[in-house]
């Protein structure tokens, strides 16, 4: 059997930490005077911090000094950390344990590949972390999707050329990045949202084996 490499978002992917991020971007939110909803929450999927909140204030009409600006990105991570520090084995998406242990046992290389700063904590939480071989994440890039460097990082990690990977990822930024990446885009979620990515599940649920073992022998 040929190896591919398999790349996988964190977010919205593996676990639903969305909306742990939501609650606590609305908090900030309220606190300066404004709400923000669920769909303008979906534009913030694989954005970075800083730019989520440069984004959250945009939309506000709030500005704020660089201190402020800091001090309300620390205090969104501290919230979003203690929502993440009850997660269990439970928040793990339906049917991402039976993709991957196929992968595990099949012998292809897995990587990680998240804005998050805390894909490892997340990942040891929800007891994952031993499946990857390697985890590039928001503590690893200078640039955050949708430029391709996580996923291009990822795939040198892994001694696999871009054309040889597959990204999973549930981000319109996300599947441009793995389709600038020159890999195969699957997406997870919406095909109306994620339309640009190469297949389009709405969740693992979906993908067969069959289609894991198509993607490798291809």
């Amino acid at each position: 059997m040929k190896n591919k490499g398999f790349i996988f978002d964190l977010d919205g992917v593996i676990v639903d930490t969305a909306k742990y991020h939501y609650l606590a971007w609305k908090n900030l939110a309220n606190e300066l005077g404004f709400d923000i909803t669920p769909e303008q929450n979906e534009l913030l999927k694989g954005v970075s911090r800083i730019r989520s909140l440069e984004t959250i204030l945009e939309w506000g009409g709030v500005k704020l000094s660089e201190s402020e600006f800091n001090g309300h990105l620390v205090k969104k991570n501290e919230e979003y950390l203690s929502y993440i520090e009850g997660m269990s084995e439970d928040e793990i998406l339906p049917d991402v344990t039976k993709i991957l242990a196929y992968l595990v046992d099949a012998k292809q290389p897995i990587a990680l590949g998240s804005a998050s700063k805390n894909a490892r904590p997340i990942l040891a939480k929800v007891n994952l972390l031993e499946k990857f071989d390697t985890i590039v994440d928001g503590n690893d890039v200078t640039k955050a999707k949708p430029d391709p460097e996580v996923f291009l990082n990822a795939a040198k990690n892994l001694n696999m050329d871009p054309e040889n990977c597959i990204v999973f990822e549930d981000s319109v930024a996300g599947v441009t990045a793995a389709n600038s990446a020159n890999m195969i885009s699957i997406g997870i979620g919406d095909k109306e949202v994620l339309g640009h990515a190469d297949h389009v599940f709405k969740d693992f649920t979906e993908i067969e084996i069959d289609f894991i073992k198509e993607l490798v022998t291809t």
